[in-house]
């Protein structure tokens, strides 16, 4: 079982590395002014080997994660865990949407400032720090 749960927390803490740097890639392609064509280039090229990096990442990780919990039994049926896999629920949600961003950069389409990109960047140090809480500390 410590193998597995060394593995997945190797495997998480390399996805939210992914969760953590994206979104500042957002705030570098929404400073970047129209005419720096070949720097948006390099910035999305960046930005779309990161998601394919990070997605491979969270695949392990989540598997990782399901095994110790069904595997070992870890958590189940407690208050902790069940907030956890909600925490979980919500980083998958903002890796989705990290996509969704990234293909909005892709069509010129992107609407949002930079200022926003950099509060959008600390969501997922909040869902990290929710997610250690619960699973050190176990408050319910």
């Amino acid at each position: 079982m410590l193998w597995v749960k060394a593995f997945h927390i190797v495997f998480v803490a390399s996805w939210f590395a992914g969760l953590f740097y994206l979104p500042r890639i957002f705030v570098n392609l929404a400073q970047v002014s129209a005419d720096s064509v070949a720097e948006k280039q390099r910035l999305l090229l960046m930005a779309r080997k990161l998601l394919k990096f990070m997605t491979l990442l969270a695949i392990p990780a989540l598997a990782l994660g399901i095994w110790l919990w069904m595997g070992y039994g870890i958590g189940r049926g407690q208050g902790w865990m069940h907030a956890k896999l909600f925490v979980v629920l919500l980083a998958i949600g903002y890796h989705h949407g990290c996509s969704v961003i990234l293909k909005k950069f892709e069509r010129n389409a992107n609407t949002r400032s930079h200022v926003w990109y950099r509060w959008f960047n600390e969501v997922s140090v909040l869902i990290m720090i929710v997610a250690v809480i619960l699973v050190v500390v176990k408050p319910f």
